[in-house]
């Protein structure tokens, strides 16, 4: 009985390793009957939407001086945005963050003794967000005019975006695909093989840098917004089968 329970083992660990081996020959031929291909889609355009930002601030032992004038600031702000040809409704104001400051005061041998008040300072943000991305990346330049107004204004440097990128990508996974194919028509045409179906596609990251620059690609996926001029870049890989 044990026997025969040792034959039956041992004809299926047979079975098994027949199958096994099948499927390791069958994938064998069916890597080299294969080729894959990565093609490439690229794109250089200019961004369509710029998001600038800053801030200005004001200080006074007085809240309520110093509220006065940063709401004097703000309107100063303002005026000069749309003296400047900004759209009143691409204008936002954060709402206003109030802090108390102290001065810490010291002994002669470096010890603290107390903390004494300084006055209230109080900090607001603007944002303007428009689609006349030159228009506002001049004023951003300029806005140091407002300084000579007597505004303690903080600029930031602006955002560049662009709003069609489905559509952008769209188009370049077509070239990618395209240029993909094309290079895998010519593998085959050299090694003498008819190009196949294709058995699998995959599409690589997306990437968006500024243009000309060394910027380095990120495994996943960078998108530049600093630069108004960008590149996007996408990969797509092909696997076809070869007669």
């Amino acid at each position: 009985m044990r026997e025969n329970s040792n034959n039956l083992f041992i004809a299926i660990a047979i079975v098994i390793a027949a199958f096994v081996l099948a499927k390791a020959f069958k994938n064998r031929n069916d890597y080299n009957n294969s080729i894959s291909v990565t093609g490439l889609g690229s794109k250089d355009f200019e961004s369509d939407l710029i998001v600038w930002s800053g801030s200005f601030i004001r200080k006074n032992l007085n809240l309520k001086q110093a509220y006065a004038e940063l709401e004097s600031d703000r309107a100063s702000i303002k005026q000069y945005l749309i003296d400047k040809g900004i759209q009143e409704s691409n204008i936002v104001f954060s709402s206003i963050e109030i802090n108390k400051e102290y001065d810490e005061i010291y002994n002669n041998n470096g010890n603290k003794t107390k903390s004494e008040f300084t006055g209230y300072r109080l900090n607001q943000n603007i944002q303007v967000e428009s689609k006349e991305v030159n228009k506002v990346e001049a004023v951003s330049r300029e806005v140091s005019e407002l300084i000579n107004q007597g505004v303690e204004f903080y600029s930031n440097m602006p955002q560049y975006y662009y709003t069609k990128l489905a559509a952008l990508k769209i188009e370049m996974i077509a070239q990618a695909t395209k240029d993909a194919q094309s290079r895998a028509k010519k593998i085959a045409e050299n090694a003498g093989s008819d190009l196949g179906d294709l058995k699998k596609a995959d599409m690589g990251v997306f990437q968006i840098v500024a243009q000309n620059s060394s910027e380095e690609y990120s495994w996943g996926g960078s998108y530049n917004t600093s630069s108004k001029r960008k590149t996007a870049t996408i990969t797509v890989k092909l696997n076809y089968e070869t007669n």
